[in-house]
């Protein structure tokens, strides 16, 4: 009952369609905005939302140790439970976390072919399948394309969706934060992409390619936690 409340209670089935699902197999979202606005607040929200439905979650950090992690699932899972009054939820964190594995790499060690053979490793030994995979912090370099397109066959292979978390100060002649230059040749790869945009102490999440919404969702900047949808 209370894995179904939260569910229906989650501001991010405005993306989604009926099924829940965001993103298709083998599909490619991205959380675009610069430095500390809330990309990985989302991802982790996105990721969560995936666990709640019994999916399991691979979230590879490019840029924070495996113990950071771990804080902001926890953290953002109990503001969540928190702030919907939700009391006696450690059975089920305990139950959905199970689903999660956490892997960390060092920007210049990560390759797709060594992913591949970790998450192998994972799924033979049941340890966890994963339906989604969230890689937090992808670097925007040159070789940026030979990575998407092997990423893009990994998830089709394995009927898997993946959404990255990317860092850009690429400003469009509207102001609006955009993917980096090295990525836009290769902005058909990508279902869906949001962008985080600082609007009058608030985050708007805007669909910058995708389904698109009726109005912005919203971070808050004190929790980092997206507001519910107003009731009509």
């Amino acid at each position: 009952m209370v894995r179904q409340e939260l569910m229906l209670r989650n501001p991010l089935r405005m993306l989604g369609t009926h099924t829940g699902s965001i993103l298709p197999e083998g599909g490619f979202g991205a959380i675009v905005a610069r430095a500390g606005v809330g990309k990985t607040s989302l991802l982790v929200q996105i990721a969560l939302d995936r666990l709640l439905r019994n999916e399991g979650v691979l979230h590879i950090s490019l840029e924070d140790p495996v113990q950071k992690v771990l804080l902001w699932y926890d953290e953002i899972f109990q503001n969540i439970a928190l702030k919907h009054g939700i009391t006696q939820n450690d059975v089920l964190w305990d139950h959905i976390r199970s689903h999660r594995f956490i892997m960390t790499f060092h920007v210049d060690s990560f390759s797709v072919p060594k992913l591949e053979e970790r998450m192998v490793e994972l799924t033979e030994q049941r340890i966890i399948d994963p339906a989604i995979i969230m890689i937090d912090g992808l670097p925007a370099g040159e070789q940026v394309g030979e990575a998407l397109y092997q990423l893009k066959d990994l998830a089709e292979k394995y009927e898997q969706k993946i959404w990255f978390s990317i860092r850009s100060n690429q400003i469009n002649d509207k102001g609006k934060v955009e993917l980096p230059a090295t990525m836009q040749p290769f902005a058909n790869l990508f279902d869906m992409v949001l962008r985080l945009s600082p609007q009058n102490q608030e985050v708007h999440v805007e669909v910058a390619k995708g389904q698109q919404t009726e109005s912005d969702l919203i971070l808050d900047p004190a929790t980092m936690l997206l507001k519910d949808l107003p009731t009509v």
